[in-house]
């Protein structure tokens, strides 16, 4: 699968997006060919290479007459109908344009056909846009990643005056979004960067699984102070797993982590409980150590989707925890199934999994077991091994299906 994963250590930006885009080659003429298509008079651009704190990089700057009047949602979309892009391409700017709209009418309480598009709407953010989501359809990308965003701090003007780092669209726009702490006082991530990149990506983390084949760098307008102002763009091939076979189960889960150092046994133990208690598919502690030689322990759960809201809520209600953190992964599961086995003293309960060739393997309970081997005071592992025989004697008797593995 063709994939891009964008570095936005430094932030994100539109030009910086474009930039990094024909670094990784896109063709500007190709771009350029686009924005003649939009209808927008005397609007040209210039690519070139620059140096940001001793990196290359490629700025993309766009020469456009100024402009003295804002544009409608309904405008934009019109541009973009009747411009040069492929039918996929024209419907992921219109819902790049549209996104940018509804954040700015939550903002300013309007509704959507009524926001004014001011530093969005000038000709050079739309050339930004369309040229971008024409750069991610020029190079067949079908899955687009990043990195966790910096906004920056301070303070930015735009046209309703001086507001604070994320400005009110932007921080909308990142509504879910991992954000990286960051001490640069400037605007780090701009609305269409945000819009650009939620938009198209699928996950916020680290690198994924991939075979790298090109890596673009696209630059800032402006030059930090001990800091390469440049958005890093990876494009490549998705690593995809060795294909499962068909009788191994294939779903997606989350793992939710935190570490504590200052968490008493006996509020962990019964946080685990309360875990428990919500339906999560695992979970285990781990010892590590933490600042300040200070002995610790990770925290991991493994839940369905769903539950990630909750589980969070719990940590956070019931530990000393400041944040945890979640992301997805995938997981092959064997098919499971319910059955009881008879032995001499009585039946017992257990799973059954199928392996790929068909092979079952039998698992009595443990809770089960405990009960006969106190009962008959015999030894637990004499009860195991009856169970098991009891199973292999009869060539695995009629089964039960669980469709929902309890574990992870």
């Amino acid at each position: 699968m063709k994939t891009a994963y964008f570095d936005c250590s430094s932030g994100i930006s539109g030009d910086m997006v474009l930039g990094a885009l024909v670094d990784a080659g896109v063709p500007v003429d190709a771009i350029q060919q686009v924005v003649d298509s939009l209808g927008l008079p005397d609007c040209r651009l210039e690519a070139r290479e620059v140096r940001k704190n001793g990196f290359r990089a490629t700025q993309v700057v766009v020469h456009t007459p100024a402009e003295h009047h804002h544009r409608h949602l309904h405008h934009i979309v019109e541009m973009i109908r009747r411009s040069s892009l492929s039918e996929s391409a024209k419907e992921q700017a219109i819902k790049v344009f549209t996104r940018l709209g509804e954040a700015e009418a939550r903002v300013h309480g309007v509704p959507l056909e009524k926001v004014h598009f001011h530093e969005v709407g000038a000709a050079d953010s739309i050339v930004d846009i369309v040229g971008s989501v024409f750069g991610l359809d020029y190079l067949g990308i079908e899955a687009v990643y990043a990195s966790a965003i910096p906004t920056g701090g301070g303070t930015v003007r735009i046209a309703h005056g001086e507001v604070s780092v994320p400005a009110p669209a932007t921080a909308e726009l990142l509504r879910g979004v991992p954000l990286l702490p960051c001490d640069v006082q400037m605007e780090m991530t701009t609305p269409t960067g945000a819009a650009l990149i939620t938009t198209f990506a699928e996950a916020f983390g680290p690198l994924p699984a991939m075979e790298i084949q090109s890596i673009g760098y696209g630059a800032g307008s402006r030059d930090i102070p001990h800091r390469a102002n440049v958005l890093r763009l990876f494009v490549g091939e998705l690593a995809r797993p060795k294909e499962a076979s068909p009788s191994v189960l294939r779903d997606r889960i989350w793992v939710v982590q935190t570490n504590y150092d200052d968490l008493s046994a006996e509020v962990l133990g019964y946080t685990l409980e309360r875990l428990w208690e919500l339906g999560v598919l695992d979970l285990f502690t781990t010892p590590v150590q933490m600042k300040k030689n200070r002995p610790g322990v990770q925290l991991t759960v493994l839940c369905n989707e769903g539950l990630v809201p909750a589980v969070e809520s719990l940590l956070f209600r019931e530990t000393t925890t400041l944040g945890v953190r979640f992301w997805p992964v995938e997981r092959h599961v064997l098919p499971r199934q319910v059955t009881s086995v008879k032995t001499r003293w009585g039946e017992i309960r257990g799973k059954v999994r199928v392996l790929p060739g068909g092979a079952r393997e039998f698992s009595p309970e443990f809770d089960a077991c405990r009960e006969i081997a106190r009962r008959h005071q015999i030894p637990l592992r004499e009860v195991y091994q009856a169970a098991e025989a009891a199973f292999q004697q009869c060539g695995g008797p009629q089964v039960e299906d669980e469709h929902s593995p309890k574990t992870g």
